[in-house]
């Protein structure tokens, strides 16, 4: 029992700190573009999404049990299983937010569980049917509704305000971004932090502690708020530069229209029990807004990338999962060697991104690197034509200046 009750401990832990990183890699849906537009300082706009996370915790349980009822079959899941699943999401999300890339942390905790569930009971513990309706089909309808929502709510925006006055439209819709994030704050309260509930939840259920088809205990709601919004309240400030600077520039038109939208695909999908990633769906709102100003553009490299890290979310954290699941099964020395190596591996990621630091101060830097194939030809290609002749122009003045030039004498 002593040991169980070790395990069940590791479990809630670790599901919290999933949360946590949950928090603060997410932070970007809601704030990246009231920061990137100067609606509201860094420093304020994440201590404002921390708090409405937290609200948003306790508005329904809708996706918490879609999460500890119906994706796997939770009578043959141990605890250990979970502790995989946690494992293999949170190595995902410190990975995509080291680089800067809005991934899914709802898709990287289902195919962390999904991985380490094959690995211990086989395919036919997964829910095939749930899988496909309440998470796959969402999370491609998710980005393209709301960008299609974005863009037409952007092209409406620019009409009706055609005729009113500048700075004023601008202070106003600064005003109305201001609302919509809170908006999304709360949204993202009420989606992801339910599923940090569900997984505890899926927990106790295959430890014995909670009986089949229970809610989530209050405790386990309270925690759960508290760890997604401490991690909101720190920033994912790599991820806010990508999704507030890094995919298109906004005027506060846009960033008014794409969190409006944004948000209400999050909450009509909460309150239908899909588990939605507000990543996939903020970053469509944010790329339809870009689209939808006239002379607007989507910088399409960071959205190429973006849009790869959203495929490899699922199977890559199901893989670490079902790997994690398979040493865990080696007795308790095996599960101590998962925490190690997990513990080991965060510690390695966060002394990789100090190297090149990003808070608040230069969260709104627009330069965008240049990927490794154009560096590359850079280096190689010849020179565009006129180059050399401009630099032998602008050096053989100067020699001549320099052969005028007085000598200087020296007497001895």
């Amino acid at each position: 029992m002593e040991s169980f009750s070790l395990i069940l401990a590791i479990v809630v832990v670790t599901a919290l700190a999933f949360d946590f990183t949950n928090g603060f890699h997410d932070t970007a849906n809601a704030m990246a573009t009231t920061i990137s537009t100067g609606a509201l300082k860094p420093k304020v706009a994440v201590a404002m999404s921390a708090v409405l996370n937290l609200v948003g915790a306790f508005l329904s349980v809708e996706v918490a049990n879609t999460i500890s009822k119906g994706l796997v079959d939770e009578t043959g899941i141990r605890p250990e299983v979970i502790f995989a699943a946690l494992v293999g999401a949170i190595l995902w999300n410190l990975l995509t937010w080291l680089v800067g890339l809005p991934s899914s942390s709802s898709h990287a905790l289902m195919g962390g569980l999904i991985g380490a569930t094959v690995a211990s009971a086989g395919v036919g513990a997964v829910h095939g049917d749930v899988l496909v309706t309440k998470v796959l089909i969402p999370a491609i309808a998710a980005p393209v509704v709301a960008g299609v929502a974005a863009m037409l709510a952007t092209r409406l925006t620019y009409t009706l305000g055609r005729k009113a006055d500048g700075k004023a439209a601008a202070k106003g819709y600064r005003a109305g971004q201001i609302a919509s994030a809170g908006l999304v704050s709360l949204a993202h309260g009420t989606n992801d932090a339910q599923k940090t509930m569900g997984i505890i939840t899926l927990a106790l259920v295959a430890g014995g502690t909670l009986a089949p088809d229970s809610d989530p205990p209050l405790w386990v709601v309270l925690s759960a708020g508290l760890a997604i919004a401490l991690g909101t309240y720190l920033g994912g400030w790599r991820i806010i530069r990508t999704m507030g600077k890094g995919l298109t520039d906004l005027q506060p038109q846009q960033g008014f229209a794409a969190q409006t939208s944004a948000a209400t695909v999050i909450l009509a999908s909460s309150h239908l029990g899909f588990s939605l990633s507000t990543t996939h769906s903020v970053s469509g709102a944010v790329m339809g807004a870009g689209l939808g100003r006239k002379g607007g553009i989507v910088r399409w490299s960071t959205a190429t990338r973006m849009f790869v890290a959203w495929g490899l979310t699922l199977p890559a954290a199901a893989l670490v999962g079902a790997l994690a699941e398979y040493v865990t099964g080696f007795g308790a020395w095996g599960t101590a060697l998962v925490a190690v190596f997990l513990v080991a591996s965060s510690a390695a990621i966060w002394k990789i991104s100090r190297r090149e630091v990003v808070d608040h101060t230069n969260v709104n830097d627009t330069e965008e690197p240049a990927g490794v194939v154009t560096t590359a030809v850079a280096a190689v290609a010849p020179p565009p034509a006129g180059t050399v002749t401009d630099e032998l122009t602008a050096t053989i003045p100067a020699q001549a200046t320099e052969s005028k030039a007085p000598q200087a004498t020296t007497t001895v």
